[in-house]
């Protein structure tokens, strides 16, 4: 059994930067590479569905400089890794956004949108950038659309809605840290010491078998 969706929380890149002498945001860049890597992982392994955790709405407290200094990396990142020859597009994997996109800046909004608007098409893969994100925010922003209240409404509202089987959180601290509550509910929950930087294949295929060698009760 391998899961059909996950979730991966890429912690560890301002550690990886320390530990290398260097500026946080040079640890970002590193870290972005990887998103990459993994991305292909998950392509190589016929995952349907992956939700990349790459700022959540916390972040968004952190200094002026880093903050510029990411934004210009996402900048960069989405232009690059969604051109018409990457391999999001040659693997037609429908690309998505989700978070409070007013705490974001307008040029990183259009490309976005440019983005989500040239995936929409396809539907073999799916790939969530979850960006100024927060799990509480996700569900009171869906609860505020639900018109009869009920579960099924809200999961309908969320942005993103299948429930996530499997999240795997490097850099060993042990938490959600606001990643989709209401998705999360039932995932199996798979933490590593390794820094997102120093995250390589063989620690995914690890963390693949440690599920599969999971029985799922979701609550039963």
């Amino acid at each position: 059994m391998k899961p059909n969706h996950i979730a991966v929380i890429i912690d560890g890149n301002r550690r990886w930067a320390k530990k290398h002498g260097l500026k946080p945001w040079k640890g970002h860049k590193k870290g972005a590479e990887n998103i990459k890597n993994f991305l292909k992982w998950c392509l190589e392994e016929d995952i349907k569905e992956v939700s990349v955790y790459v700022l959540s709405t916390e972040n968004l407290n952190r200094s002026k400089e880093e903050l510029d200094k990411l934004f210009e990396l996402f900048k960069k990142f989405f232009s690059e890794y969604f051109n018409k020859d990457s391999f999001i597009d040659k693997n037609e994997v429908k690309v998505r956004f989700a978070g409070d996109f007013s705490k974001l800046p307008k040029d990183i909004i259009e490309i976005m949108n440019k983005v989500m608007k040239k995936t929409e098409k396809y539907n073999k893969k799916i790939l969530n950038v979850l960006i100024a994100y927060g799990g509480r925010y996700d569900i009171v922003q869906a609860a505020k659309k639900c018109k009869n209240f009920s579960e099924k409404e809200l999961e309908k509202n969320l942005l993103v809605s299948e429930p996530v089987d499997l999240v795997i959180r490097t850099g060993g601290y042990n938490r959600l840290s606001n990643l989709m509550l209401w998705q999360c509910a039932y995932a199996e929950l798979y933490f590593t010491k390794k820094l997102w930087p120093d995250f390589r294949k063989k620690d995914f295929i690890k963390a693949l078998k440690w599920f599969k060698n999971i029985k799922r009760n979701f609550g039963k």
